[in-house]
């Protein structure tokens, strides 16, 4: 068994995108710039800004964070979008989800300029994804394609398994490793709450890919020898023994598939940091325009 170790790969990652930012810079170019929007007060999502705001400046980015109480109106956050879309020293900007529950998500996304869509949410970024045309992929499924390329890890002509089927993961997630590329060519199974035989489609799985937020959801029985497993979960369960008084646990209970894998990534330290790199690799693309 080989852990995928997402840290050290993130933090490769971010040394290129330093190196190409110096050279830019040197040129006479602009440095990359890119904004995060937040809403409100929640714990998680202070934490992955803080980690995209740090990200910027390893990368050798600008970086502008935006904070907002969760009062905010709709019409007042779709202004300040407005205003991002239509500021050319911003090349990229996020809005980290969720939003209150006041505020449309889909309205939002469908609001952001799809050449500044660092996430890759918007629908049109989505739709040339599929079309195989040059787009800003979704942060999570790219830094997984990244996982497995730097791996070595062959899919072509292998049975991939994606658990769970969101917009952000799963769905994204299926298209890209059944698409004609480098990392895909794989025969693609999308398995969700609705499918009645989804131990059996696991357990048939040379690539397994789970994303649907429940600990503890793939057990070893799950799994067949040799399976490359790419857990996304990060949900946070409290932890007296912890400083912070609670742990991410994946999907996956690690301890028991692990002996079984070929390769697994870690929760956390797996995809996690990736899914932050790769969105500074959407930034880096979006300041080339």
């Amino acid at each position: 068994m080989q852990l995928i170790d997402g840290k050290a790969t993130a933090t490769a990652i971010k040394g290129e995108i330093a190196e190409e930012v110096k050279e830019i810079v040197a040129n006479g170019g602009k440095r990359p710039h890119l904004a995060a929007v937040l809403v409100g007060n929640d714990g998680g999502s202070q934490t992955y800004v803080k980690h995209k705001v740090k990200a910027c400046e390893q990368c050798g980015f600008e970086s502008t964070l935006l904070t907002f109480e969760d009062d905010i109106t709709e019409e007042q956050l779709m202004s300040e979008i407005d205003r991002l879309n239509n500021d050319p020293q911003i090349d990229g900007f996020i809005v980290q989800l969720p939003l209150p529950k006041h505020i449309d998500e889909n309205k939002v996304t469908m609001a952001i300029d799809p050449v500044k869509d660092v996430d890759g949410f918007h629908p049109q970024n989505l739709g040339k994804m599929m079309l195989g045309l040059p787009a800003f992929l979704p942060a999570t499924p790219y830094g997984i394609v990244q996982l497995l390329d730097r791996y070595g890890i062959e899919t072509s002509g292998k049975k991939c398994v994606v658990v769970g089927r969101s917009n952000i993961v799963g769905t994204p997630m299926s298209l890209l490793m059944s698409r004609n590329a480098k990392v895909g060519n794989a025969t693609v199974t999308l398995v969700h709450s609705r499918t009645a035989n989804m131990e059996e489609e696991c357990k048939a799985a040379d690539i397994l890919i789970v994303a649907v937020g429940r600990p503890g959801t793939i057990k070893a029985d799950m799994v067949k020898e040799g399976a490359v497993v790419i857990d996304v979960g990060t949900t946070r369960v409290a932890d007296a023994s912890k400083k912070s008084g609670f742990a991410l646990k994946g999907d996956v209970l690690f301890e028991e598939v692990a002996p079984k894998c070929s390769y697994i990534t870690p929760v956390p330290g797996g995809v996690g940091p990736m899914t932050v790199v790769t969105l500074m690799k959407n930034t880096l693309l979006a300041a080339k325009k």
